[in-house]
């Protein structure tokens, strides 16, 4: 899959928080990356070479980097809207 294709599902997923590069994944949507863990209320750095998810763990904070050449599959899980 394409860096920039992977980029429109990533801002899809997302929206940007003012005043930095970051987006925070929007209300009710998870994202899964590689079939790997769900990441829920986390932060998104889009950067050139990497992509990075930062979740608050209770009071510590977790970054997963992922080289966007790795990324194989992102799925998005919200609700049915009718």
């Amino acid at each position: 899959m394409q860096k920039q294709t992977l980029e429109k599902v990533f801002e899809y997923a997302s929206s940007p928080v003012h005043g930095t590069l970051s987006r925070k994944l929007r209300k009710g949507v998870k994202l899964q990356i590689n079939e790997g863990k769900v990441f829920e209320a986390a932060t998104l750095f889009l950067g050139d070479e990497f992509v990075r998810i930062t979740e608050k763990l209770g009071e510590e904070t977790r970054n997963t980097y992922y080289a966007w050449d790795k990324i194989c599959c992102v799925s998005t899980i919200g609700k049915v809207e009718e």
